[in-house]
Protein backbone atom coordinates (compact mmCIF):
# COMPACT_ATOMS: atom_id res chain seq x y z
CA UNK A 1 0.00 0.00 0.00
CA UNK A 2 0.77 3.68 -0.81
CA UNK A 3 -0.09 6.71 1.38
CA UNK A 4 -0.02 10.02 -0.15
CA UNK A 5 -0.61 13.11 2.01
CA UNK A 6 -1.10 16.69 0.08
CA UNK A 7 -0.47 20.05 1.40
CA UNK A 8 -0.55 23.24 0.06
CA UNK A 9 -4.14 24.08 -0.49
CA UNK A 10 -5.88 27.33 0.65
CA UNK A 11 -7.33 30.51 -0.53
CA UNK A 12 -5.82 32.69 -2.82
CA UNK A 13 -6.31 35.75 -5.42
CA UNK A 14 -6.66 35.37 -9.32
CA UNK A 15 -3.65 36.17 -10.83
CA UNK A 16 -2.11 34.57 -8.01
CA UNK A 17 0.18 31.26 -7.26
CA UNK A 18 0.41 28.33 -5.00
CA UNK A 19 2.33 24.97 -4.53
CA UNK A 20 0.54 21.83 -3.42
CA UNK A 21 3.19 19.12 -2.10
CA UNK A 22 2.29 15.08 -2.04
CA UNK A 23 4.64 12.81 0.05
CA UNK A 24 4.44 9.24 -0.64
CA UNK A 25 5.03 6.74 1.66
CA UNK A 26 4.33 2.93 2.04
CA UNK A 27 5.31 0.58 -0.80
CA UNK A 28 7.28 3.16 -2.81
CA UNK A 29 8.20 0.41 -5.37
CA UNK A 30 4.54 0.21 -6.55
CA UNK A 31 4.91 3.41 -8.08
CA UNK A 32 5.71 4.23 -11.50
CA UNK A 33 3.94 7.47 -12.07
CA UNK A 34 2.54 10.24 -9.56
CA UNK A 35 0.01 13.36 -10.48
CA UNK A 36 -2.43 15.56 -9.55
CA UNK A 37 -6.34 15.45 -10.24
CA UNK A 38 -8.80 18.00 -9.58
CA UNK A 39 -12.77 18.27 -9.03
CA UNK A 40 -14.78 21.02 -8.89
CA UNK A 41 -18.00 20.75 -7.43
CA UNK A 42 -20.93 19.13 -9.69
CA UNK A 43 -18.13 18.12 -12.24
CA UNK A 44 -16.23 15.22 -13.04
CA UNK A 45 -12.27 14.78 -11.87
CA UNK A 46 -9.96 15.66 -14.25
CA UNK A 47 -6.05 15.11 -14.62
CA UNK A 48 -4.16 18.29 -13.98
CA UNK A 49 -0.57 17.07 -14.43
CA UNK A 50 1.34 13.40 -14.28
CA UNK A 51 5.21 12.71 -14.41
CA UNK A 52 6.17 8.93 -15.02
CA UNK A 53 9.27 7.70 -13.38
CA UNK A 54 10.78 8.37 -16.03
CA UNK A 55 9.95 12.57 -16.14
CA UNK A 56 7.79 12.78 -19.03
CA UNK A 57 5.05 14.80 -17.76
CA UNK A 58 1.67 15.16 -19.23
CA UNK A 59 -0.69 18.27 -18.76
CA UNK A 60 -4.90 19.16 -18.82
CA UNK A 61 -5.21 21.05 -22.11
CA UNK A 62 -6.63 23.67 -19.59
CA UNK A 63 -3.16 24.75 -17.69
CA UNK A 64 -1.59 26.37 -20.97
CA UNK A 65 1.50 26.54 -19.06
CA UNK A 66 0.39 27.80 -16.10
CA UNK A 67 1.13 24.83 -14.24
CA UNK A 68 4.08 22.60 -13.52
CA UNK A 69 4.91 19.30 -12.00
CA UNK A 70 8.05 18.42 -10.24
CA UNK A 71 9.61 15.82 -7.92
CA UNK A 72 12.07 15.01 -5.21
CA UNK A 73 12.77 11.63 -5.25
CA UNK A 74 14.81 11.76 -2.12
CA UNK A 75 11.68 13.11 -0.01
CA UNK A 76 9.34 11.26 -1.96
CA UNK A 77 7.61 13.99 -3.29
CA UNK A 78 6.05 15.95 -6.00
CA UNK A 79 5.23 19.34 -6.22
CA UNK A 80 2.37 21.33 -8.17
CA UNK A 81 3.38 24.90 -8.74
CA UNK A 82 0.25 26.70 -10.22
CA UNK A 83 0.67 30.50 -11.44
CA UNK A 84 -1.75 32.86 -12.95
CA UNK A 85 -4.39 31.22 -11.25
CA UNK A 86 -8.52 31.38 -12.18
CA UNK A 87 -11.53 31.38 -10.21
CA UNK A 88 -12.37 28.52 -12.57
CA UNK A 89 -9.14 26.49 -10.82
CA UNK A 90 -11.31 26.67 -7.80
CA UNK A 91 -11.67 22.73 -6.95
CA UNK A 92 -10.33 20.04 -4.69
CA UNK A 93 -6.61 18.39 -5.50
CA UNK A 94 -6.06 15.08 -5.03
CA UNK A 95 -2.40 13.54 -5.27
CA UNK A 96 -2.35 10.18 -7.55
CA UNK A 97 0.28 7.37 -7.62
CA UNK A 98 0.32 3.64 -9.55
CA UNK A 99 1.63 1.77 -11.72
CA UNK A 100 -0.31 2.54 -14.89
CA UNK A 101 -1.21 5.54 -16.54
CA UNK A 102 -1.97 7.57 -15.90
CA UNK A 103 -1.81 7.50 -12.23
CA UNK A 104 -4.68 5.96 -10.49
CA UNK A 105 -3.96 3.29 -7.84
CA UNK A 106 -3.74 5.46 -4.65
CA UNK A 107 -5.39 8.72 -3.65
CA UNK A 108 -4.74 11.06 -0.90
CA UNK A 109 -7.11 12.68 0.87
CA UNK A 110 -7.29 15.73 -1.36
CA UNK A 111 -6.75 20.07 -0.94
CA UNK A 112 -9.01 22.20 -1.21
CA UNK A 113 -7.52 25.53 -3.63
CA UNK A 114 -9.92 28.31 -3.82
CA UNK A 115 -9.29 30.86 -6.12
CA UNK A 116 -11.31 34.34 -5.94
CA UNK A 117 -12.45 36.86 -8.17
Amino acid sequence: QVQLVESGGGLVQAGGSLRLSCVASGSISDINAMGWFRQAPGKQRELVAAMRGGGSTEYGDFVKGRFTISRDNAKNTIYLEMNSLKPEDTAVYYCNAGRGWPPHDYWGQGTQVTVSS
